[in-house]
């Protein structure tokens, strides 16, 4: 509420789930063989990107962006739009793979893009908090009771997409991709709770205690009292609701509260 009574309006938290499906360099070559030498000078047609499947976090819809017979300019257009306009993007592999590809293809394109993407890989966070026999997102999915994702047939569909401009194909490329991102969302939902929050989804409600970061419930229990090496003591919670944990500073005003 504003001094003035009126309720004020909290800006709904955007999060986005995507991937990208990517073709690759014609090149020109004189002869086949493991130890044949390309250089940029080989390149015939530069990589581009095939088609992006992206959904918002709380919509039931994946949709997607697909290229025009290898004219990838008004998909990096209209994606970087909606990639700008997210709080936090989620994806597999993303920071390393998808998010580099999108920028190059948008500073190729000359199309803007914040520096300020706030990300979290899923690939990432498996490495490091986790012990999985594979980081594979089809290993994950699987692993955690799922049926993990579909099968593409392998090279010739690239071939199909990028060589022959194949519209059958190209639509089972946009399936597949949007069907990764299905599985990309509920990988991430079971890891939610063990990641450290990046960002804070949710408000403090002044005056209503605490709210979990994640999905705003007050249902929420104390856990640890942390102290950093400067003396800065953090309380920690957990959230009944989502089981998402968060800590918040304590204030000096507030520890004999």
């Amino acid at each position: 509420m504003n001094s003035k009574g009126k309720k004020e309006a909290v800006k709904k938290f955007k999060r986005l789930f995507y991937d990208i499906e990517t073709s690759y360099n014609i090149v020109k070559s004189w002869r086949i063989g493991y130890e044949v030498r390309l250089t940029d000078k080989d390149i015939i047609q530069e990589r581009a990107i095939i088609c992006v499947a992206y959904k918002w976090d709380g919509d039931s819809q994946v949709k997607y962006l697909a290229w025009n017979k290898g004219d990838d300019s008004e998909l990096v257009t209209k994606f970087a739009e909606i990639l700008n306009s997210a709080d936090e993007v989620i994806g597999h592999n993303s920071d390393r793979f998808d998010t580099k590809w999108l920028r190059t293809r948008c500073l190729y394109h000359g199309v803007a893009l914040t520096p300020f993407i706030q990300s979290i890989d899923t690939l990432k966070e498996a490495k490091k908090l986790f012990l999985f026999n594979s980081n594979k997102l089809d290993y994950i999915s699987k692993f955690l009771g799922s049926e993990g994702k579909m099968e593409t047939g392998g090279l010739e569909l690239w071939d199909d997409v990028v060589l022959r401009h194949n519209k059958q194909a190209l639509n089972k490329m946009v399936a597949y991709c949007k069907q990764d991102v299905e599985v990309l969302e509920e990988v991430f939902n079971k890891l939610n709770p063990y990641l450290k929050n990046k960002v804070t989804k949710t408000i403090k409600i002044e005056g209503n205690g605490i709210n979990c970061v994640e999905c705003g419930s007050q249902n929420i229990v104390k856990h640890k009292v942390r102290i950093s090496i400067a003396g800065r003591q953090t309380q920690q919670y957990q959230c009944k609701t989502c089981g998402k944990y968060h800590s918040v500073a304590i204030k000096k005003d507030s520890k004999n509260n």
